[in-house]
């Protein structure tokens, strides 16, 4: 600690000397929109020492690091870290940078010195909104909102401008990727009460139904997603994510050491260990492929393996791990994400989930209502049952209240029965 400081403060006095040589007012003054860091204490009130020299260009050089950049010369650009604008531009972190250097166009030093750390801040990007600084400086916008989108650190780099992170909009850009989606969220919000077919076990698909949400299966073609699209409807992707089928295309690339006890009542199907990394870099590329073929959404079946006997010793903490995992990938690709039964931990996804899908949550001693967080919300409850003798009890309770009840043979082909 003191060795930094007495390097600063020699930092200090070169900077001075050089202001009293080129005739340049030494006195404080402010910086776009943030008093110059003096001493470049980060946002430190009024200076920037050598503010007046403005273009302190000079150091510019050392702009990145928001110290000498400030322009050496100047602007207190040597307060470099100074930076005040915003304090930091907010970001957190960034904020340190501020317009950095303050330095006048603390040329270089431009918003921070966007002073990498403006940027760096990025992980200021990971301050929120962005390192807030929105314009000025690392402000990695949209991007620090995306967490990783702090990553926008470039964002803050950008600003070189030294006109008050203007740049800033660069860090915006941040890592941008996946989480730039995640954070606009720019992916399909169905809301409450709408209709669907839900046609996974076969049989010719028909555009024309009168439904406004088909879910079907991943490995159909992207050509049936397009029809679907043409005729006005959203689609689902089905993927089971917490059991391995022997049919799949990808069922060799399961290690053995993911794969668990049988699945009761279905041949070929084994649970699956939902904390392994290698299960999770399987599903990753199955949502992949629903991306790839355009589907709107995912809906991830058996996600409540940790319920069954397994074979692993899974709890509901792991189960809830594993969903939340599921819908941070599925927004990533700009698909929206349903949660499928576990009704268990409908509290703690549901405000990250889109919707959820049931199974005979009516005839099941009617749990339907455990999911009523999503009605609340005005997303949608696809209901499924597949007992016709309580349907028509299932629809009088449900459709007042925005539950979208089907009837469905187990086999879940093309037939389908709606409420009246």
């Amino acid at each position: 600690m003191t060795m930094r400081f007495a390097h600063k403060a020699s930092i200090l006095v070169g900077l001075l000397a050089l202001a009293a040589c080129s005739g340049e007012d030494a006195s404080p003054q402010t910086q776009s929109g943030a008093t110059g860091g003096s001493a470049g204490a980060a946002g430190s009130g009024t200076g920037g020492v050598a503010g007046a020299s403005g273009a302190g260009g000079s150091a510019g050089t050392s702009g990145a690091g928001g110290v000498a950049t400030g322009g050496a010369p100047g602007s207190g650009g040597a307060a470099g870290s100074g930076g005040t604008v915003q304090t930091g531009g907010s970001a957190g972190v960034a904020g340190g940078s501020g317009t950095g250097g303050s330095a006048g166009t603390g040329a270089g030093s431009g918003a921070g010195g966007a002073a990498g750390s403006g940027g760096s801040a990025g992980s200021g990007g990971l301050a929120g909104a962005g390192g807030g600084a929105g314009q000025t400086g690392g402000s990695a916008g949209a991007g620090g909102a995306a967490g990783k989108g702090g990553s926008a650190g470039a964002g803050g780099t950008v600003v070189d401008a030294g006109k008050g992170g203007s740049a800033g909009t660069g860090g915006a850009a941040g890592t941008g990727g996946t989480t730039a989606t995640d954070a606009a969220g720019s992916w399909w919000k169905p809301t409450a009460g709408l209709s669907w077919q839900w046609q996974i076990g076969g049989g010719t698909i028909n555009p024309s139904l009168a439904v406004d949400v088909f879910d079907i299966d991943w490995e159909e073609s992207a050509s049936i997603v397009s029809q679907l699209h043409q005729a006005g409807k959203k689609v689902i992707c089905y993927v089971s994510v917490g059991s391995w089928e022997d049919w799949r295309p990808d069922a060799a690339s399961f290690p053995a050491a993911v794969l668990g006890n049988n699945y009761p009542g279905w041949p070929g199907e084994k649970f699956v260990d939902i904390r392994a990394q290698a299960l999770r870099d399987i599903m990753a590329k199955r949502f992949d492929v629903c991306k790839t073929k355009d589907f709107d959404a995912v809906e991830p079946d058996n996600m409540d393996v940790f319920g069954n006997n397994s074979g692993f010793p899974l709890t509901r903490a792991d189960g809830t791990n594993y969903a939340l995992w599921i819908a941070t990938e599925c927004h990533a690709r700009g698909m929206a994400v349903v949660q499928k039964n576990a009704s268990e931990i409908t509290s703690s996804i549901q405000s990250t989930y889109d919707g959820a899908l049931t199974e005979d949550c009516y005839d099941g001693g009617n749990w339907c209502s455990d999911m009523q967080p999503y009605i609340d919300a005005n997303k949608p409850v696809f209901a499924c049952e597949y007992n016709a003798s309580i349907f028509s009890a299932a629809c009088t309770w449900g459709k007042p209240k925005k539950y979208s009840f089907i009837l469905k043979d187990l086999d879940l082909g093309a037939p389908v029965t709606f409420c009246p």
